[in-house]
């Protein structure tokens, strides 16, 4: 098994932070982990310097303001030492334990990238918000009719790459623009996708999920903007 990079864009997140690294580690995979602090204001920076201190796999990089997820991701790219790269949540909706299944396309050379599906079925999940539900229903067609691609979820978290191809896309987006740039620039690059069906714990608004409408209406810019630019 290739060393895995595992990206963790991390912000506000003090509650659950240690947890998801537990949970990280407990993976039974070569790992490396590498923490991007979007400029968090509740303790979550002094935790994450604690963690790395305790754990020889543990890099963390810390922006001095609040850039977004997208800018989080940028930032951990260059630190990649792994042969395949995978995004990670800090909160806990996403489930390490699944590591093993996302690479698997990878490591056999049948895939360049995969994406972690909360919708394609045969795994036991949370119920989901109607209205954000019904919201990543509607940028994944959308994303789909520009890129050609039959995606379930394109909004999905867990996103893994081949290392060497990830650095060799230029990103732009700061926020949850994240998602469809580097869904519009793969799909232009004619890769290899995979899709797997993951479990998926979602949190709602009052247990800190921050993505809300505003993202959703900036996320359908994006999939226009990166599709149709050359």
């Amino acid at each position: 098994m290739p060393l895995l990079s595992v990206l963790v864009p991390v912000f506000n997140e003090r509650d659950t932070v240690r947890e998801i690294v537990q949970r990280i580690q407990q993976v039974d995979v070569d790992k490396e982990i590498i923490m991007i602090d979007d400029y968090s204001t509740d303790g979550t920076r002094k935790i994450l310097k604690e963690i790395e201190s305790e754990n020889d796999n543990v890099r963390v990089l810390f922006h001095e303001r609040n850039k977004g997820k997208g800018a989080a991701i940028r930032t951990g790219i260059p630190a990649i030492e792994g042969e395949i790269a995978l995004v990670q949540d800090a909160d806990l909706e996403y489930n390490p334990a699944e590591y093993p299944r996302l690479v698997a396309p990878i490591v056999d050379g049948r895939a360049d990238v995969v994406y972690g599906s909360r919708f394609k079925g045969g795994e036991p999940g949370r119920v989901h918000l109607f209205w954000h539900f019904l919201g990543n229903q509607l940028l994944t067609l959308v994303s789909n009719m520009f890129t050609n691609l039959n995606l379930t979820d394109m909004e999905t978290c867990y996103k893994v790459f081949r290392s060497d191809l990830l650095k060799s896309i230029p990103l732009e987006a700061n926020r949850f623009g994240f998602e469809p740039e580097i869904t519009a620039k793969i799909a232009r690059r004619r890769c290899r996708v995979y899709e797997i069906g993951i479990t998926y714990d979602g949190r709602d608004y009052s247990e800190g999920k921050k993505i809300g409408w505003k993202d959703a209406l900036a996320a359908f810019y994006f999939i226009i903007r990166y599709s149709l630019r050359d």
